[in-house]
């Protein structure tokens, strides 16, 4: 395969909200460039991109899917990026290997809140963005709505560069305010198209748009505006730089009009991304950390060393892992070594691809800018760096958004352990934003990730790929035991069944102490009631009771216990019966300090449309939620609440309900607060009820 200098490459991400036709955008692509020869669809499951089973079958993107073609010269290494928020982990990751975005905004909807979120994505990894009004052979588009909806959201710097001259069903003719030019598409799907002069009822428009161009253009360029004030103008060819530094330094950031579904505007938008987007050469340098040190130092594109990124993994039938990486610096080649900076390991380069979704091809070398795929490295997850042994060096992970939805599940077979733990790794593995936990104390497996559709394709997959059948159900919460008062008990454990006996008697105090201390065992004995052997013993029999609670099967906290005297008996008493003993003088002394329960409580931080803010409040105020505060971010609402976890059950589920799918929340655990007294009766009664 064709090699490409790392200037000619372009990496960009196509992400947005969903449904905003990102995959049909990517398959337009792919025709116009001739990778495929007919535009696929979502319906009927044809598209490159979304080839995955539970793609076909729920008709939205899932996974990220690395696509490549070249047009103008240049390569563009392209992810489609799932919109809905479930998946939003496949979409940080495609942002983190880009040079530059775009943005996909849906032509009747405007700016939604996953827009807004890949947005703040994109800030963070500090990557120019172009932004798409997708959709406009649609019925009832706002094409001058959302232009002026971006430019209060994202500042005045948002730039059509073109204007549509007849949206809505039919629509096939675009402006060009950088040509001064009218575009008009085939109707045949192949993207090509006529160009003709302004009609004259556009010149006016459009030539006061091409002068506001060029005035930006000049702006990010001292000579340029020198030219531009001497001449009174620039041609486009003078301005090629210039618009490409003020693409980069986001001086403005263009705006283009597609219909991607009958492929108009999207082979002008890819002239443009060919002339004007970021190539690697735009980010030459990327900070990284050496291994088992402080030091920092600089990873660069013209470096002689290989620098490799593994941004994903997947795991397909018949293949095996597959991991996803760019080449930060130098050239890698298949078959060879690399050291895995991240584990510590020596890696074999295997058989390497480039993919348009199941296609592969195969190809020997890989050079500094470029994105492929390698087949079976045994120990690399994704986040690790290959590199040189000689120079190890490891880039930057990739940082997640924590779950905001949990669930329980629990196999319909016996027999399926193995099974579901090699399947919930692979998953964790492929989706970092899917996380499970076996939890010890509640004896459950817990798995957790962005939304219920999240979930449900994680369950879904592990049947289709692992054939593990599984019921989902609500997770226990945990609780916690303490006390409010003091108490004390003196407590006498004596057992005489022939032969040996045994014999323990301990006197316990206790006391409540501050939130988070955890357990805190004392012994003050004096004299010699009991031998101070017998203390580990004592001590034994209160952790036992602590962990299996006391009034509701939960762990105990936040308590002081003292063991300050007793009696022992000079045969019968020994290890055991003081830990009998130990536990008996807890349970009592506990009981008689007024007990109660604690429930963990949640931060949460929910972000809505200001219109939503009434009802979601409301629904907050009906789960003992406590609101903190409230920011805005541009149009939208931050409420900052505390919730108790037992309330969150299904939140994220209920808030996109609440809000037309348009709210999004996060949650992080807080700290443990004292239960309302009826509450805590109802799961002390069903503890009661499954102990009978």
């Amino acid at each position: 395969m064709k090699e490409y200098a790392s200037g000619d490459i372009r990496n960009f991400a196509l992400v947005g909200h969903g449904t905003c036709g990102k995959t049909m955008l990517a398959e337009s692509m792919l025709v116009c460039a001739s990778e495929t020869n007919r535009l696929g669809s979502i319906e009927a499951g044809s598209t490159v991109s979304d080839y995955h089973p539970e793609e076909k079958e729920r008709q939205i993107s899932i996974h990220s899917s690395p696509l490549h073609l070249e047009w103008e010269g240049k390569k563009f290494n392209f992810i489609d990026a799932p919109g809905y928020m479930d998946f939003i982990g496949e979409a940080i990751s495609s942002l983190a290997v880009a040079d530059i975005s775009v943005v996909v905004i849906h032509a009747v909807n405007g700016v939604e809140v996953g827009t807004e979120q890949v947005i703040d994505y994109c800030s963070n990894f500090g990557i120019p963005k172009i932004l798409v009004v997708n959709g406009l052979d649609r019925e009832h588009t706002k094409f001058e709505e959302i232009l002026a909806q971006c430019k209060r959201r994202f500042g005045n710097k948002v730039f059509p560069m073109q204007l549509p001259v007849n949206a809505g069903p039919g629509f096939n003719q675009i402006v060009d305010v950088l040509r001064r030019e009218l575009i008009t598409y085939k109707t045949d799907g192949s993207g090509s198209f006529t160009e003709e002069s302004l009609p004259e009822d556009w010149e006016a428009k459009v030539n006061q748009l091409h002068e506001e161009l060029i005035e930006y253009v000049a702006e990010s360029d001292d000579s340029l505006l020198e030219k531009f004030f001497e001449e009174g103008g620039l041609s486009e060819e003078e301005m090629r730089g210039g618009i490409h530094k003020a693409v980069q330094d986001q001086s403005f950031i263009p705006l283009f009009c597609t219909a991607a579904g009958s492929n108009v505007g999207v082979a002008r938008l890819m002239d443009f991304m060919s002339k004007y987007g970021s190539s690697p050469m735009d980010r030459e340098k990327v900070k990284a950390g050496v291994p088992n040190s402080e030091e920092e130092i600089e990873v660069r594109l013209d470096g002689a060393d290989p620098v490799v990124f593994v941004f994903k993994t997947i795991s397909e039938a018949h293949v095996g892992e597959l991991s996803f990486f760019r080449v930060y610096s130098g050239t890698v080649s298949t078959g060879m070594d690399l050291y895995n900076a991240s584990q510590g390991h020596s890696e074999r380069f295997g058989q390497m691809f480039v993919l348009n979704g199941k296609n592969r091809t195969s190809l020997s070398t890989l050079n500094a800018g470029d994105i492929g795929a390698v087949v079976k490295l045994k120990s690399t997850h994704t986040g690790d760096t290959l590199c040189d042994s000689k120079h190890p060096v490891h880039l930057t992970g990739v940082n997640y958004p924590n779950p905001n939805i949990h669930m329980a599940i629990k196999s319909k077979s016996k027999g399926d352990e193995e099974k579901l733990a090699v399947g919930l790794a692979t998953l964790h593995e492929e989706d970092p934003t899917f996380v499970y936990h076996v939890d010890g104390e509640l004896k459950q497996t817990v798995i957790s990730g962005q939304g219920e559709l999240h979930l449900q394709v994680a369950v879904g997959s592990l049947k289709r790929n692992y054939n593990v059948d599984l019921e989902m159900m609500k997770p226990k919460i945990p609780y916690r035991e303490t006390i409010k008062g003091n108490g004390s008990s003196k407590y006498r454990h004596k057992k005489q069944s022939g032969g040996a006996g045994q014999f323990a008697e301990v006197w316990m105090r206790v006391e409540p102490t501050g939130r988070g201390t955890g357990v805190d065992f004392n012994e003050s004995l004096v004299g010699q009631n009991v031998d101070r052997v017998f203390v580990p013993s004592v001590e034994k029999g209160v952790i036992a009771a602590c962990t299996e609670g006391i009034i509701a099967g939960y762990r105990v906290v936040d308590v002081k216990v003292e063991f300050y005297d007793g009696k022992q008996h000079p045969v019968d008493s020994k290890d055991i019966a003081f830990q009998i003993a130990g536990k008996g003088a807890f349970k009592e002394a506990f009981k008689g300090a007024k007990p109660c329960l604690l429930e963990p409580i949640m931060d949460v931080s929910i972000k809505v449309p200001e219109d939503f803010m009434g009802d979601v409040m409301g629904d907050l105020s009906s789960r003992r939620g406590k609101i903190q505060g409230m920011d805005s971010e541009d149009a939208l609402q931050v409420i900052n609440a505390q919730v108790p976890q037992g309330e969150l059950h299904h939140y994220s589920t209920r808030l996109r309900s609440l809000t037309g799918g348009r709210g999004l929340h996060t949650e992080a655990f807080s700290h443990y607060e004292e239960m309302p007294r009826e509450l805590e009766s109802k799961v002390a009664s069903a503890h009661s009820s499954s102990d009978e």
